[in-house]
C-alpha cells in the first residue's frame, strides 16, 4: 500500500492568511500545510480520501491524474470545496467517479453542487456517482475492502477509514468504544492533532497522543494540524517513540 499525503494542514493551512506567527513565517517545508487529504494506492486501485479546496494543486504537485474513487470524511468545506477538480480526470480516462459518504454527507454534496446532479448536466460538469455507506459496514472498490469508522467531530457524526491494516480518522473529537474496537491490529494510524489547547471539535495535541496510545498502532502520523502548534522542528521534537507529524509530500509504503 502506498499513502502519499497531499496536505496535512487544517481548515486554513500553514500559513494562515495575514499571520506573522513563526510557523506561518518559517521556511521550513514541514511548514508549508495545505488543507488535509491523502491519496492511496494497493492492488491497483486508486482511492482519493477528501477533496479540499487544495485539490488541484495537490494533483499537480504529486503527478496523480487517475483516481478510482472518492471517500469523503464529511462535508465541511476543507474536505469538500475542491471537488470540482477532478473534472480532467473524468474527461482524461472518460470515467465517471464514485464518491462514497454516508447520507448526509452525499445530501450536503448533492446540494452544494446541483449542476454535478442535473438530470442534463452541463457536459463540462464532474461526472460523479454518490454510493452511501454504512458505519462500520465494509464496502469494496475493486478488490480493495473498506470499513467506515464513526466517530464524533464535536457534535457531528464523521467517517474515517480503516483499509487493511492503516486508519485515516481526521477532523476526530472522540472515539467511542466501538470505535476503537475496530481500530485493532493497525501498522498506521493517521489521526488530526489540532492544536496544544483543547478544543471542542477536536482532538488537541496531548488528547491525540492518549489515543494513538490506547490504539497502538506500530506508527502514527499527525494530520490537520493548526500553526498555532508552532514551527514543527520544534514541537515535533518531544513526541513520544512511534508517533511523528506528517509533512505534505510524504509517501509511506506498508507492506
Amino acid at each position: 500500500m502506498i499513502i502519499k499525503f497531499l496536505g496535512t494542514g487544517t481548515s486554513q493551512g500553514i500559513p494562515v492568511v495575514g499571520c506573522k506567527c513563526d510557523a506561518c513565517t518559517s521556511t521550513d517545508p514541514q511548514d508549508k500545510r495545505l488543507r488535509t487529504s491523502i491519496f492511496v494506492e494497493l492492488e491497483g486501485t486508486r482511492l482519493l480520501i477528501d477533496t479540499g479546496p487544495d485539490l488541484r494543486q495537490q494533483l499537480l504537485t504529486n503527478d496523480i491524474d487517475d483516481v478510482d474513487a472518492i471517500l469523503t470524511t464529511h462535508e465541511h468545506n476543507d474536505h469538500t470545496a475542491g471537488l470540482d477538480d477532478v473534472r480532467p480526470i473524468n474527461f482524461r480516462h472518460q470515467k465517471t467517479l464514485p464518491l462514497y459518504s454516508i447520507p448526509r454527507v452525499l445530501r450536503n454534496i448533492e446540494t452544494r453542487f446541483p449542476y454535478i446532479f442535473e438530470a442534463e448536466p452541463y457536459p463540462g460538469a464532474p461526472r460523479i456517482q454518490l454510493r452511501a455507506i454504512v458505519p462500520f459496514v465494509s464496502f469494496e472498490v475493486g478488490k480493495v475492502s473498506i470499513l467506515p469508522i464513526e466517530y464524533d467531530h464535536g457534535t457531528l457524526k464523521i467517517i474515517g477509514f480503516r483499509i487493511k491494516d492503516m486508519a485515516y480518522l481526521t477532523d476526530v473529537s472522540h472515539l467511542d468504544e466501538n470505535a476503537m474496537k475496530h481500530l485493532h491490529g493497525l501498522k498506521v494510524l493517521i489521526i488530526s492533532a489540532l492544536q496544544r489547547e483543547r478544543h471542542n471539535a477536536h482532538l488537541s495535541l496531548e488528547q491525540a497522543i492518549a489515543v494513538a496510545n490506547s490504539i497502538g498502532a506500530a506508527h502514527t502520523y499527525f494530520i490537520h494540524m493548526s500553526h498555532t502548534l508552532g514551527p514543527a522542528s520544534l514541537w515535533t521534537r518531544d513526541l513520544p517513540l512511534g508517533i511523528q507529524a506528517s509533512f505534505d509530500g510524504l509517501i509511506l509504503n506498508i507492506d
